[in-house]
């Protein structure tokens, strides 16, 4: 069976979601932004720690190509850029509160450990 033909039996809301936010950044993206004010490239940078420029720099930029978020450039010198959500990302608020409380509730050793194996 070809792929294409593969990926039509899959529930096509999930396959989209997780072409969407499949992004090894994205959902913590989104969470920074949501929830710890964060909205400047530099920050969030600081904040993910291993990610790179152009990883961080991809991912927003799809994020902002999906919809989820509305990129404001100040047009300074230096260049000053903010990230807030849209519309559409800030109806996915509440999934992204509920994922961290499920998280906190079911993977505490997991995520006190960091026993998960790393998928890049």
């Amino acid at each position: 069976m070809r792929k294409t033909e593969t990926a039509i039996q899959r529930c096509k809301t999930m396959s989209t979601l997780q072409k969407i936010l499949g992004g090894k950044w994205k959902l913590e993206i989104l969470y920074y932004i949501a929830f710890n004010d964060i909205h400047r490239f530099g920050e969030l940078r600081r904040q993910l720690g291993e990610i790179t420029e152009s990883s961080l720099t991809k991912q927003l930029r799809e994020l902002e190509a999906d919809g989820f978020l509305i990129r404001h450039d100040f047009k300074e010198i230096p260049p000053r850029v903010e990230y807030t959500l849209s519309d559409l990302g800030k109806s996915f608020i509440d999934v992204i509160d509920y994922m961290k409380q499920w998280g906190d509730r079911n993977l505490p050793d997991v995520i006190q450990e960091g026993t998960l194996s790393e998928q890049a």
